[in-house]
Parts: C-alpha cells; sequence; structure tokens
C-alpha cells in the first residue's frame, strides 16, 4: 500500500470514528444511497431475535464496541451484526460495522453499510458527513463515477469548509476523462463556498481544457471580481480574451 492510500485511509477512518454531535441543521436525505442499496443487494443479516430489541441491540453493540477496541475485529462484526438483527435502524451498529469493515479493507461490505447509514439520518452530523464522503471516495476509487458524484457533490453541500476536498474530487475525475464531472464539482464548491476565487480560476481551467473558451472566460472574470488586487487573475482574463480576439 503506497503512502497516499495509507494517509487516505487513515484520514477517512479517523473521521468515520468521530462521535457525531447533531447540529440543528436539518438535511432533507436525497436518493443517491437507494442506488448504492440496489447495486450491493440487502444486508446479508439474518434476523435471530424479535424484529426490534432495542435493548438487546444496544447489548450487543456495547459488545461489539469493546471488541473492537480490543481489536478482536472478526467478533466486533459479529456483534455488531446481531445488534443490527434485533433493531434494523441502530445506525450506531451500522455505523461501527461499515467502519470496521472499512478498516480491515472489506470495501464491498462497508459500501451499502454506508449507504444504510446515510438513509437513516435526518440532521447533519460529523458522522453523516463522513459516511458521504467515504462512500463518494470508495466509488471514484472504483471507477463508479455516475455513482460518486451525488455522493460528492453532496460532501460539498453537507461540509462547506473543505476546499480541499473539492480539488481532490474534481482532478480525479478530470484525470479519468470524466471532465463534466469534474465541471460540476467547481461548480457546487461554488454555489457552497461563493468567496473562493480559486474555485471559478480552477473551473475555467478545466473548461478552457475542453475548449469551451467563453464560459472559461466568465470564470476567470468571475476568479478576478473576487480578489481584485490579484494580479495573477486578471492576467488570465488578459491572455484568454487576447486568445479569442485572434
Amino acid at each position: 500500500m503506497n503512502s497516499f492510500h495509507v494517509a487516505y485511509r487513515t484520514s477517512v477512518t479517523t473521521l468515520l470514528l468521530l462521535i457525531a454531535a447533531i447540529s440543528s441543521v436539518s438535511v432533507a436525505q436525497d436518493d443517491g444511497a437507494a442506488s448504492v442499496l440496489q447495486r450491493y443487494g440487502n444486508l446479508d443479516i439474518e434476523r435471530t431475535g424479535p424484529t426490534i430489541d432495542a435493548e438487546l441491540a444496544q447489548k450487543y453493540l456495547r459488545r461489539g464496541n469493546t471488541y473492537s477496541n480490543l481489536e478482536r475485529f472478526e467478533e466486533a462484526i459479529d456483534e455488531y451484526r446481531k445488534a443490527i438483527s434485533a433493531d434494523p435502524n441502530l445506525d450506531g451498529a451500522i455505523r461501527n460495522l461499515a467502519n470496521t469493515y472499512y478498516y480491515l479493507e472489506r470495501y464491498e461490505e462497508a459500501k451499502p453499510l454506508l449507504a444504510r447509514f446515510i438513509r437513516l439520518q435526518s440532521s447533519t452530523t460529523a458522522s453523516l458527513i463522513a459516511a458521504v464522503t467515504t462512500l463518494g471516495e470508495l466509488e471514484r476509487r472504483d471507477g463508479n463515477f455516475d455513482a460518486s458524484i451525488d455522493y460528492d457533490l453532496r460532501a460539498i453541500e453537507l461540509d462547506s469548509d473543505n476546499d480541499s476536498q473539492v480539488h481532490i474530487m474534481a482532478n480525479t475525475y478530470n484525470n479519468a476523462g470524466e471532465a463534466d464531472k469534474a465541471i460540476a464539482v467547481y461548480q457546487k464548491a461554488i454555489e457552497v463556498m461563493p468567496g473562493n476565487a480559486f474555485f471559478d480560476r480552477s473551473l475555467g481551467r478545466i473548461l478552457e481544457q475542453e475548449d469551451r473558451i467563453e464560459e472559461a472566460l466568465q470564470a476567470y472574470k468571475s476568479a478576478a471580481a473576487k480578489n481584485p488586487d490579484s494580479d495573477f487573475y486578471t492576467n488570465l482574463v488578459e491572455s484568454l480574451r487576447n486568445r479569442l480576439q485572434r
């Protein structure tokens, strides 16, 4: 495993392990999770008790957490699965099982659990942001760009301070020949973080790359307007304007 994947895995795993503090911002759940659940099927978890037994489910969840802390991950998985069997909507068990699969690099097993966790959330939390971001990254990593773009755009909406992640998303799409998705990422980022001139510049660069020169010029003009003291943005505008006049 190279250093990029180690850093990637560590950062996302750390984020998934955060104990989420529920914010006051409510969000409507999109249909992106449904597509993942359809593609990967229902969770293969047999019920071993009543349809919903909240007390028993919490007991299994606590035992799973104990095994996880001891790094006895297979036993933790078993307890989390029992918890979900007792209470299919116990999002803590679903999240922790997904996190355990992710840590063990069993990504295909983590994906539907992350999708299920996302569907259960009704407010913005650190865990929701982590789940959406992680599922987008996993789908992108596997080249499932039609699925990943929905999660990536959603992640930008949920986490408006993570501008570095925006560039990672866009560059991944652009390098994979998915320029339209890279453009969509920057357009969403500009909508959510309108004061960031570098997003406009980055959007303009990809538009220029795609020979969409008039649109690129407008993006550069927008960047220059947001940062009028920057010669860099002004020069971009002048250079492209001169190119159009040739």
